[in-house]
């Protein structure tokens, strides 16, 4: 047994793919307000870190997410961050999971693409080209 063997590997979980920011909240002590519904559909939990990317100007940032209120459409970046993202930006939002070994090869990340109102127009769950394809397809017709 190699030392590699006892590692886990941190892959994609979860990603909320083009959402609009709805609100920025300089004054909120920290973290992203999503929708519930947005969070129920990737399994994403509240206090749950994630990585945000912003499409808009090319900032990413760590930080935790709150619950929002749910089919609210609520995207909300909250604290210090909200120096990075305005309304109207376009935003991909990540969470992680470390896999082990055995677990890596039947692992599929839960995506979601999201239309302008943050509502779902489709999931996605494979790890494939066909999901390489699917993604600009969609990102084409929003």
């Amino acid at each position: 047994m190699s030392y590699w063997d006892d590692m886990r590997t941190r892959l994609l979980k979860s990603k909320i793919h083009r959402a609009t920011v709805t609100d920025a909240n300089l004054d909120y002590v920290g973290s992203i307000t999503i929708d519930e519904n947005l969070m129920d559909a990737v399994g994403i939990i509240q206090y749950e870190q994630v990585l945000v990317t912003n499409i808009t100007n090319g900032t990413r940032h760590e930080t935790y997410t709150i619950t929002g209120p749910r089919g609210s459409g609520m995207i909300c970046i909250n604290g210090a961050a909200a120096h990075l993202a305005g309304v109207g930006d376009k935003i991909i939002i990540m969470a992680f999971g470390d896999f082990e070994k055995e677990e890596i090869a039947g692992h599929k990340p839960k995506v979601v693409l999201v239309d302008g109102n943050n509502k779902p127009v489709s999931s996605i769950s494979e790890r494939t080209s066909a999901y390489r394809d699917k993604v600009t397809r969609s990102v084409k017709n929003l």
